[in-house]
């Protein structure tokens, strides 16, 4: 089973000022889950200072310039892992240094696989990197 750990913004993450030590007992976290298996993909995001808003709203649509808001609101980086259940995502990140040492927030989601549509016609996606392309 897929399920994205998304990370919760703090005081930390949102100005981009996580300190060193944290920062290496991650990346010994990230290998671990690497090692085990599970890990299919991870990110860290920039502060949200970097970013924008595209919004669409009573019809309509608005683009904001960040930064947004409170840090707890907004999303700090992700994992993508594959694992047998809920029960053990859950597990992994009670072992996440950020579960030990600061006050974290992280929400665990599973993942659709296309089968879940059943005759639905999604097409499948290619995972090959292309050129970026600008919308029209």
């Amino acid at each position: 089973m897929k399920f994205m750990v998304i990370l919760r913004g703090d005081e930390y993450c949102e100005p981009g000022s996580m300190n060193q030590s944290l920062l290496a007992e991650m990346a010994r976290y990230n290998r671990a889950l690497i090692e085990a298996g599970i890990m299919l993909s991870a990110e860290e995001l920039h502060p949200s200072a970097r970013g924008a808003r595209v919004e669409r709203s009573n019809g309509r649509r608005t683009v904001r310039q960040g930064p947004f808001g409170e840090p707890g609101g907004l999303i700090a980086g992700f994992w993508i892992w594959d694992v047998a259940s809920l029960r053990d995502a859950i597990e992994w990140v009670k072992r996440c240094p950020l579960y030990e040492k600061v006050d974290a927030k992280f929400e665990i989601r599973q993942l659709y696989d296309f089968g879940d549509f059943g005759a639905a016609d999604v097409p499948h996606l290619d995972h090959k990197r292309s050129e970026p392309r600008v919308p029209a």
